[in-house]
């Protein structure tokens, strides 16, 4: 179930008409991966155009940035996250604040248009507003994508995603795209090897290291973990640049 205080900001930036995907921990509560998570992950368009609708949002919630960078596009387009506190609407009830967090770009993930294109919207019930509200979510294929961080936490995520489909899937007419899907991020080995033997064809076509293993007797656990490592060192050697100006921005605001 998702937090009333999570709602009353997903339907405050609905009713903004802000270009937002919910992503993160919450959109992994709705895909059937995860249990429970605390903030909330925004995925926004950054443009001149579309930011006012953003600020006007983030004002009716009495939104606060707790951290660096301030609120600005350019950080946005850069490839920074902006932090922000949402303190509790009183009529609901003694809560804590909700922290919310939104990014415009991410490595290695689709530029915001295609991912707004693609993505998955579903109405869950508004106990806010006693209607149904609708949740724009980031596409299954593009939450995956940016699960692959160097943080350890994602990668148990990412894995149950891409089970969470497969489980629901598999007794299905899958088609072409969906069956691609999982044999590019499929990290369970017993459902890999499922997925190389119900589709051979693909599988051969396949030059993924853990499914030409599944095929040949090969160590799938190596070949995962090599494809894990090499995610962490991209992600890592992305964020290089923005860690050393986010350290130059806390160093100017000490000295202020």
């Amino acid at each position: 179930m998702i937090p009333i205080q999570i709602l009353r900001v997903l339907s405050t930036i609905r009713r903004h008409d802000v270009h937002a995907l919910l992503m993160g921990g919450q959109a992994c509560v709705l895909y059937g991966a995860a249990e429970y998570s605390r903030d909330l992950d925004l995925a926004v368009l950054a443009t001149d155009d579309a930011v006012p609708a953003l600020r006007a949002a983030l004002a009716a919630l009495r939104a606060t940035v707790i951290a660096v960078p301030p609120f600005d596009v350019a950080y946005l387009v850069r490839g920074h996250a902006v932090h922000f506190s949402v303190p509790p609407d009183p009529d609901l009830g003694p809560v804590p604040p909700l922290r919310v967090d939104i990014m415009s770009r991410m490595r290695g993930v689709a530029p915001f248009d295609a991912l707004w294109d693609r993505r998955t919207t579903i109405a869950l019930p508004d106990p806010t507003r006693e209607a149904e509200l609708e949740i724009d979510l980031m596409a299954l294929e593009d939450l995956v994508q940016a699960k692959k961080t160097q943080r350890d936490k994602d990668w148990p995520m990412l894995r149950r995603l891409v089970d969470a489909s497969y489980d629901a899937g598999r007794d299905d007419a899958a088609d072409a795209d969906r069956i691609a899907f999982w044999l590019r991020e499929l990290r369970t080995p017993e459902f890999l090897a499922d997925a190389v033997h119900r589709f051979p064809r693909e599988a051969d076509a396949s030059t993924r290291a853990a499914v030409v293993a599944v095929r040949t007797g090969g160590d799938v656990d190596t070949a995962l973990a090599e494809e894990q490592r090499r995610e962490v060192e991209a992600d890592r050697a992305y964020w290089l640049p923005l860690r050393r100006e986010l350290e130059a921005l806390r160093r100017a605001a000490r000295r202020e």
